[in-house]
């Protein structure tokens, strides 16, 4: 820290220069429906309004490390899929000051979800947003339209799948995230061509129909480039 205040009074700048933040949209597919986590703001600007976690960064850390905080604050969640998504830095964004956020969005399955007793911190539908602090929406529809890209050449819906799921299930992910019905045989045929599930040896019986096969992810930590074809 002695080291950090020294390179601190070191270079001062005269040219006026923008405060940082971070701000994390925090995904979850719950109900088959797509929802993002938003928080009520405490105070001026936008008191009272729905905006995405964050903050400013401190001076001891770097982006990452601020967006994980926040994602921990709001969810208690450690090790979640966690990318950088763009830079938002339109002149009058924020009425304080020139501020400059690094979005970055989070994957959250919801067999992981950690409900708690706020109010003031609550799951949205991506389709039934309430109005949004600063230009949170417009960082919002950017995440979804980099979610639904990567589907074609990754591996990023495993990270909404519980450790044990169905094909049926996976299925219904992409379709959440698509907004559109996929052809169930194209679907699963080229889902098994990819060699990054594996089955798990036992099945699980949906209502009335035959028990249907359970798969896990070989790799989870990790969301993998594919092939960008994607049959329907």
């Amino acid at each position: 820290m002695a080291a950090l205040a020294q390179t601190q009074t070191q270079y001062v700048y005269r040219h006026p220069h923008p405060a940082v933040t971070t701000n994390v949209v925090i995904f979850t597919i719950e109900q088959q429906r797509l929802k993002v986590l938003l928080v009520r703001r405490p105070r001026a600007p936008f008191q009272g309004v729905w905006a995405l976690p964050g903050g400013f960064i401190a001076m001891e850390e770097g982006l990452e490390e601020s967006a994980l905080r926040a994602l921990e604050r709001e969810t208690g969640m450690q090790g979640v899929y966690l990318e950088q998504l763009f830079s938002f830095g339109r002149p009058d964004r924020d009425p304080r000051e020139r501020v400059i956020t690094v979005a970055y969005y989070a994957l959250v399955p919801s067999d992981r979800l950690t409900r708690r007793a706020q109010s003031d911190v609550d799951w949205f539908a991506v389709d039934a947003l309430p109005t949004l602090a600063f230009d949170h929406r417009d960082i919002v529809e950017l995440a979804i339209a980099r979610l639904a890209a990567k589907l074609d050449y990754s591996t990023i819906a495993f990270q909404f799948m519980p450790r044990e799921f169905t094909l049926s299930e996976l299925q219904a992910v992409y379709e959440v995230i698509l907004g559109e019905r996929l052809d169930k045989r194209n679907f699963r045929k080229r889902v098994l061509g990819l060699a990054h599930i594996e089955p798990v040896g036992q099945a699980r019986r949906q209502g009335s129909h035959r028990p249907a096969m359970l798969y896990k992810v070989k790799h989870p930590e990790r969301v993998e480039i594919i092939s960008s074809r994607r049959s329907r």
